[in-house]
């Protein structure tokens, strides 16, 4: 929806809402949106905000929004599970220097505030002054339905959703926002459905797509690497995993993991291409970004490639070698060093553009198949559940902006609010 603007004392502020209440007891009145018959309103949603001003500062706060009732094709849905993904935190800290964020406000409605660095104030620009809700995905219950068939089919089911502004007590959405979750399924065991189950079946479908027989994957010891081993074991994909740490090879390799390289030894290179050459993988999907990452898998990439088709070739081997970018872990440059021939590819990948590419009969079989697997292959763990207040403390804050294996957290919007 479009940005509203929102008067606190003198300053005028957009805001992503309809009608947004703070601590300081401010009103948004923004024109209805919805049709005329859904004038009552029902009930009041507290959920986090996101805004960066034109100065160069992040402001993380919480508000109360009104939800109107749903519409004929809608849902309102009680979020009582939603997970900080790092796909999260672009929205949500943005780039600003968390180390030095200050916090304010009360116990209930708290206010942190983090500069952003001078050079990265501009690239923020389209953002400036509006407030925005975070939080891409999550379960919970449905608590009012609209008229419609589908709609009232939904009414008490525990679902699945990826409708965006997760971090909120309540969630007005479209019947087609939701996936339904098997009977005693829990929204914490839901919460994590879309993003990186999707994520690791289109990585797969992409393969397939493009011609690769094999994958190569990053930060893989991440709830969506271990994913993405369990589904290439059940399919018979060689997976090549690179991590950053030994205790995470002896995690990979407890799953059923056949190659695990560790950036940090001294052999990772050697190990990598090895692993290339016994594997056929000519596909990587780079969960850090920056760095020498992407370029060190296409180099060990042509070794390999060069290993299986020997002699000289001014242009290098024919074999393409193709990285997607996938995530932002590592935030600095991506350094190329282009020692490998000209049959290559660097490019970004994203989940919504590959979902629209392979169309919605397809899109639906894979959600059906997360579905059905939601607590084994896909299932997901958590380090703390934490409710939106503490979600905005600056030592929570310290923890999941890591984006550390082992240290996901999940948000309940409801926790010490019912």
């Amino acid at each position: 929806m479009r940005a509203r603007q929102l008067e606190v004392g003198a300053t005028l502020r957009k805001c992503s809402s309809d009608t947004l209440t703070c601590e300081n007891r401010s009103v948004l009145r923004a024109p209805e949106r919805h049709a005329p018959e859904r004038q009552g309103v029902r009930l009041k949603s507290r959920q986090i905000r996101s805004l960066v001003s034109s100065e160069g500062h992040l402001e993380l706060s919480l508000a109360d929004i009104e939800i109107p009732a749903p519409g004929p094709d809608e849902v309102v849905v009680r979020v009582e599970a939603s997970p900080i993904n790092p796909s999260d935190l672009g929205l949500l800290l943005g780039p600003a220097d968390m180390s030095q964020a200050t916090a304010s406000g009360t116990a209930e409605f708290p206010l942190v505030t983090a500069p952003i660095p001078e050079q990265l104030v501009a690239s923020q620009a389209d953002r400036f002054g509006e407030s925005m809700a975070a939080g891409n995905e999550g379960a919970g219950v449905v608590v009012e339905a609209g008229s419609s068939d589908a709609a009232q089919a939904l009414r008490g089911k525990t679902v699945a959703a990826i409708a965006r502004e997760m971090y909120s007590q309540y969630r007005l959405m479209d019947v087609s926002q939701c996936l339904v979750l098997h009977e005693g399924t829990t929204p914490t065991e839901g919460a994590s459905c879309f993003v990186n189950p999707l994520t690791v079946l289109g990585m797969v479908e992409t393969m397939r797509l493009e011609g690769h027989t094999a994958l190569v994957h990053t930060a893989a010891a991440s709830n969506l690497g271990q994913m993405l081993q369990k589904v290439c074991n059940d399919e018979g994909i060689e997976l090549v995993n690179v991590v950053r740490r030994p205790e995470h090879v002896e995690l990979l390799r407890g799953i059923g993991a056949t190659y695990v390289c560790d950036t940090s030894s001294a052999s990772f290179e050697e190990d990598l291409t090895q692993a290339l050459m016994d594997s056929g993988a000519t596909l990587a999907f780079d969960a850090t970004g920056g760095g020498p990452l992407a370029n060190q898998l296409l180099n060990c990439m042509e070794t390999a490639a060069k290993a299986k088709d020997p002699g000289f070739n001014r242009y290098g081997s024919n074999i393409h070698k193709q990285v997607y970018i996938y995530g932002g872990l590592d935030t600095s440059p991506t350094v190329l060093h282009r020692t490998y021939g000209l049959a290559w590819g660097l490019g970004g990948w994203l989940l919504t553009p590959f979902l629209e590419r392979i169309g919605p009969e397809a899109t639906e079989r894979l959600r059906q198949r997360v579905a059905d697997e939601v607590t084994t292959t896909f299932a997901s763990e958590y380090a703390r559940e934490i409710s939106l207040a503490e979600a905005l403390d600056l030592d929570n804050i310290a923890v999941y902006n890591r984006r550390a294996t082992g240290e996901k957290y999940l948000i309940n919007p409801n926790k010490d609010l019912d």
